[in-house]
């Protein structure tokens, strides 16, 4: 009789270590719109299922939640349950001995204070509150509502000039946004329960890639109403985009001298090539809009004027200010903020970095941008300074491991504190180590480690921790300001400023591209609704018949990149798009949520808006 023995797993717990893998991908792919008790019910089942049995708030106290909120489910409940579910769930969180019991009991407490009214709606009504307009979880996710599995239905039959004309009827920057679009679209993509989600952008960008000639919208009769858009980025140029097919008399004006917002004067060239935003802004201008740039609205013209001239006015300026770190020696000569870096090379500026060790302070995708920017730039070094884990940082993975791939350092879990100068000019950065503290927003709170400063010699410090709204001239003409927004429904309206919309970074903040043009396209409509229209955008494109053959587990095809040691010395396009066998082969796992499941009788296919 041995004393010990290995250990190893036997088929039946193989098999649950796959079924765990099968849960975690089906709990991703959870769709928007689910019924939260529900959830919470069936979440709860599982960590009870998990309790080792030893303590009493957790063996019973479990139960007895899974009973209540059943309760609620069922209909026999009354409205004091849901005071009973929060007092017994946060009993069990105090007094059980281990996490098992106490995730448990947080996350009914969290469920049952931020979505009471849900539970109140079962008691009282025996429903639901959610509204679930749009059951296919990509067109959901997608700010803009492009018909997703429709163009990737015709992708795979090789249909690409359609598919770019049914994805131009909601996004007018469908090649833009095949190169930098964050792709949201994946996140809640069905196929992530057979295998992988598809790769929506990439084949997006290769539909654009093989369009040929761009077709034209059909215009509608002039209407005579004048409409003013004041900022030529991707919001402003959606909008002229729409409400000029719509008939209306559209002028867009723009502060640089050239059009494209952020696209142009935020993204490096090596992301999104010059010759391809200069294409997709080409196409929409055929439609007929007007353009004035390098107009400075407050300054060159005022708003009131504006306003006076044009029967509504759309405001979507972007977010281009930068923001100070407020320490010691930021004034200094070789602090450069993000902003200021992009704006030059927007405008083919290029600055000279050979030969200079330069720090870059942020984490975000902008500081990727400034960083990545630097190497081109012929830097030596670049190193990335953030307060942060690496792994909490805002800026999309495959960003990170791009700039490090590049030759950028990342110096995590390191807070800046002041700059050193010599003769006024930017010497070393100074950094204080830091300590991962407390969980708040879902991200631990840095604090000061009990280590000494790091000094980080360097000839020049870019600042990248994030960018403002001038909306200073807005205020004054008497346009809700909060927070240096503007204040605006979600409709684009602004409150007490009649036939004045805005939408965008000016409202939001800054944001991504894709919330950009859906801010347009809701601004386009309903300013044509404001002018007493109600025209209506749609495609013409027929959708081939469903397929029965996409069900087989298959790898999904992700995005080539030049080599770093060859794409680190210029600003041409880094990624290389997919073949055509890459294309024909990934579209093939779409599963077609627009067709099976309930996505053929609920909501359905938006062919016009």
């Amino acid at each position: 009789m041995s004393r010990l023995s290995i250990i190893t797993q036997n088929s039946d717990q193989k098999t649950v270590e796959e079924l765990y893998k099968d849960l975690e991908r089906r709990i991703t792919a959870s769709q928007p719109g689910l019924c939260p008790v529900d959830l919470a019910a069936s979440f709860l089942h599982i960590c009870h299922s998990q309790s080792c049995g030893k303590c009493t708030p957790c063996r019973v106290g479990l139960g007895r939640l899974e009973d209540l909120i059943q309760q609620v489910l069922n209909g026999s409940a009354q409205e004091s349950t849901v005071d009973l579910i929060e007092q017994t769930a946060e009993s069990i969180f105090l007094t059980a001995d281990c996490a098992i019991g106490q995730e448990a009991a947080r996350m009914v407490l969290k469920g049952v204070r931020g979505f009471r009214d849900d539970y109140l709606e079962h008691i009282r009504h025996g429903r639901c509150m959610g509204l679930q307009n749009q059951p296919v979880p990509c067109v959901f996710q997608c700010p803009a509502g492009v018909d997703i599995p429709g163009y990737i239905s015709l992708i795979h039959e090789k249909r690409y000039a359609d598919a770019v004309r049914l994805i131009r009827k909601d996004n007018p920057f469908p090649a833009v946004c095949g190169l930098i679009c964050e792709h949201p679209c994946e996140v809640r993509c069905r196929r992530t329960m057979v295998d992988d989600p598809i790769n929506i952008r990439g084949l997006k960008r290769f539909a654009t890639e093989h369009e040929g000639t761009p077709q034209s919208f059909a215009k509608a009769a002039p209407t005579g109403k004048k409409v003013a858009i004041i900022g030529g980025g991707p919001s402003g140029l959606s909008a002229a985009f729409y409400l000029s097919l719509m008939g209306h008399d559209v002028t867009v004006y723009e502060q640089r001298k050239r059009l494209g917002g952020m696209l142009r004067y935020g993204i490096p060239a090596y992301r999104l090539p010059r010759e391809v935003l200069d294409n997709e802004i080409a196409f929409l201008r055929q439609t007929g809009f007007d353009v004035k740039t390098d107009v400075s609205i407050g300054k060159d013209i005022s708003i009131a004027d504006l306003r006076a001239g044009c029967d509504a006015m759309y405001i979507s300026i972007g977010a281009h200010t930068d923001r100070k770190i407020g320490i010691e020696g930021e004034d200094a000569k070789g602090v450069v903020s993000a902003v200021e870096l992009l704006r030059a090379i927007g405008d083919d500026e290029m600055p000279d970095y050979t030969g200079l060790d330069i720090v870059v302070i942020g984490g975000g995708n902008v500081a990727m941008d400034v960083a990545r920017s630097a190497i081109r730039l012929g830097a030596k070094s670049v190193k990335i300074a953030y307060r942060r884990r690496r792994k909490d940082m805002t800026a999309l993975p495959e960003e990170v491991e791009g700039a490090i791939a590049d030759g950028c350092e990342v110096m995590e879990m390191m807070a800046p504190v002041r700059i050193e100068t010599q003769d006024g000019h930017v010497s070393a950065m100074i950094l204080q180590p830091q300590l991962a503290g407390l969980i708040k927003g879902g991200r631990p709170t840095p604090v000061p480690a009990s280590l000494p400063e790091t000094r980080v010699p360097c000839d020049k410090v870019l600042v990248a921790i994030g960018q403002g709204i001038d909306s200073r001239k807005f205020g004054e003409y008497g346009i809700p300001i909060a927070r240096g927004k503007i204040e605006a429904f979600d409709w684009s309206g602004v409150s007490g400023s009649e036939g004045i919309f805005a939408g965008g970074d000016c409202v939001t903040g800054p944001a991504t591209v894709i919330r950009a043009i859906a801010a347009g396209k809701v601004a386009a409509a309903n300013i044509d609704s404001y002018l007493g229209f109600d025209h209506e955008i749609t495609s013409d494109v027929q959708l081939p018949r469903i397929r029965f053959d996409d069900h087989v587990p298959r790898g999904r095809i992700n995005m080539k990149e030049r080599p770093a040691s060859e794409r680190k010395h210029d600003f041409k396009l880094m990624e290389c798009g997919m073949t055509e066998e890459e294309a024909i082969c990934e579209s093939s796992r779409c599963l077609h949520c627009d067709h099976f499941g309930y996505g053929i009788f609920k909501g359905g296919r938006i062919a016009k808006w």
